[in-house]
């Protein structure tokens, strides 16, 4: 189910957090991580990757490197205005973290689209070597209705 609002305020970069239980908190990797993102520190993501990682974003195909992926995200930032993660769980593993929320994308008219997400981390040596990113974010660049 996709949300779209549109506003002229600028959404904070900073992400809103929340695990599912004060019992299993969110991992610092993974705050730290999505805080990256929401800061359009693309220098800062790329140490949470190991040199090799898959990234798949949506239905695109996968890309490997840190070179590949500085590319993907970083066009990401230029196109886009703002991005912030919110309501963030995570079902942890020693080997895999899977984690849901909202993402919010704030368009360079400031309007926003708010969609769910969802993302499979691998992890090795305590770094991501896979980030599978699920989410439908058809709108982001859709001609207003």
């Amino acid at each position: 189910m996709q949300t779209m609002n549109h506003t002229s305020e600028r959404t904070a970069a900073t992400p809103t957090l929340a695990s599912p239980s004060p019992q299993r908190p969110l991992p610092t990797w993974l705050t730290g991580m999505f805080a990256s993102v929401d800061a359009f520190d693309a220098d800062r993501f790329l140490t949470f990757l190991s040199p090799e990682c898959e990234f798949r974003f949506g239905n695109a195909p996968s890309i490997y490197g840190h070179e590949a992926i500085r590319g993907a995200v970083t066009g990401l930032f230029g196109a886009i205005k703002g991005i912030r993660h919110d309501r963030l769980e995570a079902w942890v593993h020693p080997d895999a973290t899977i984690c849901n929320g909202l993402v919010t994308y704030t368009r360079h008219d400031d309007s926003t689209l708010t969609v769910p997400f969802a993302v499979t981390f691998r992890l090795e040596r305590g770094l991501v070597r896979e980030y599978l990113i699920f989410v439908d974010n058809s709108q982001l660049f859709a001609a207003p209705a």
